[in-house]
C-alpha cells in the first residue's frame, strides 16, 4: 500500500500495552546506569516483551559509529568508553529481573581494536555464570567480517546469534552505512555455522523501503543459503525527518503470506508483521524452534 496524505493505514496499531513489570525495569536501568536497544530505537513492543520475561540490553554505550539511515540510535565517529563492569551490571539487572530470556546488542564500534566482541563474550559468560538457566541470544555487529572475532563470540555458547541483514541486496547502500553490506553480513551467518553448525542463527528483515517482493524473497533464499535458522519481518518506522521515508505500509495479509513462505523455505521459526523486530517474542521464537515448531 503507497502512503498517502491521509497518514499511516488503520492496521498500523500496536497493542494496548501492559505495564506491570516497567516500573521496576526502568528503576534497576538507572541504578545500574544500563542501556536497552529496546529504549533507544524506540522500539514498539517495548512493554509487551519487558512484560513478557525478555529484555534487549544495548551494550558498548549508546552511540553507533556507523550511521544507517533507518536506525534511530544516535551516532558519531567515536563511541563512549567501554564500561569495564558492564557484564556484571548486567548480569545482576538479569537476576533482578528474573529474566528467561535476555539478549544482548550493541552499537558498531569501528573504532575498537576488537569491534566490541571481547565485550560481548564477558556479558555472556557473566549471564550464564549468574543465572545458568537463562537462554542467551546475542545480536551481533558484522566485526567488518573478520572471523575471529565471531569465533570469541561462538566459544562464549550464547544460545542463539543474530545479525541482521537489514535490506534487500538493492537498497544496501541506500539504507545502511556504507561499511556495512549484503555479502558480508550473509558472510557472517554463515561464518557462524561454519565454527559451529548446531548454534541457532537469526535474521531480520524490515520492509516498506520500496523493495519488491522478488527481492524479499530472494533475500529469504540467500538466508536460508547462507544456513540462517530464524527469520524476523517487520515493517519500517521512520523515525524522524531525518531518516529515509517510508515507501510503503505492507498489508497484514502480505505478512502472512511472507511468513508462509518463510516456513516453505526451511526456516525454523519465522515472525512475520508489521511491529516485528529481532528480539520480538525471542523466548516463544527460540522455544517453539527448539521444539521443531514456527510461531506467529
Amino acid at each position: 500500500m503507497a502512503i498517502s496524505s491521509r497518514g499511516k493505514p488503520a492496521w498500523l496499531k500496536i497493542r494496548p500495552p501492559d505495564w506491570k513489570n516497567f516500573p521496576k525495569i526502568k528503576e534497576t536501568i538507572k541504578k545500574y546506569q544500563l542501556h536497552t536497544v529496546c529504549e533507544e530505537s524506540h522500539c514498539p513492543n517495548i512493554s509487551e516483551c519487558w512484560s513478557g520475561g525478555t529484555a534487549t540490553f544495548l551494550i558498548l554505550g549508546n552511540v553507533c559509529t556507523r550511521g544507517c539511515r533507518f536506525c534511530q540510535v544516535n551516532s558519531a565517529a567515536k563511541g563512549k568508553p567501554v564500561d569495564a563492569a558492564e557484564s556484571k551490571k548486567i548480569a545482576a539487572a538479569v537476576k533482578e529481573w528474573n529474566l528467561k530470556y535476555a539478549v544482548l546488542t550493541s552499537v558498531a564500534r569501528d573504532d575498537l581494536p576488537d569491534y566490541g566482541s571481547e565485550q560481548f563474550v564477558k556479558c555472556v559468560r557473566e549471564i550464564k555464570n549468574k543465572m545458568p538457566g537463562v537462554i542467551v541470544e546475542v545480536l551481533i555487529p558484522d566485526f567488518q567480517g573478520e572471523i575471529k572475532h565471531l569465533k570469541k563470540i561462538v566459544a562464549a555458547e550464547p544460545d542463539v546469534i543474530a545479525h541482521n541483514i537489514e535490506t534487500v541486496e538493492r537498497l544496501q547502500a541506500k539504507v545502511r552505512d556504507g561499511r556495512a553490506g549484503y555479502r558480508q553480513s550473509l558472510s557472517v551467518l554463515k561464518n557462524v555455522k561454519k565454527i559451529d553448525k548446531k548454534i541457532f542463527t537469526k535474521s531480520s528483515l524490515l520492509v516498506g523501503f520500496g523493495e519488491t517482493e522478488k527481492e524479499i524473497l530472494q533475500t529469504m533464499k540467500d538466508l536460508r543459503a547462507a544456513d540462517a535458522d530464524f527469520l524476523a519481518i517487520g515493517q519500517y518506522l521512520r523515525p524522524s525527518e531525518w531518516h529515509l521515508p517510508v515507501v510503503e505500509y505492507i498489508k497484514p495479509e502480505k505478512f502472512s503470506f511472507l511468513k508462509k513462505v518463510g516456513e516453505e523455505m526451511g526456516f525454523a521459526s519465522v515472525a512475520s508483521g508489521p511491529f516485528v523486530r529481532t528480539s520480538y517474542k525471542a523466548f516463544e521464537f527460540f522455544e517453539k524452534a527448539s521444539a521443531g515448531n514456527s510461531i506467529l
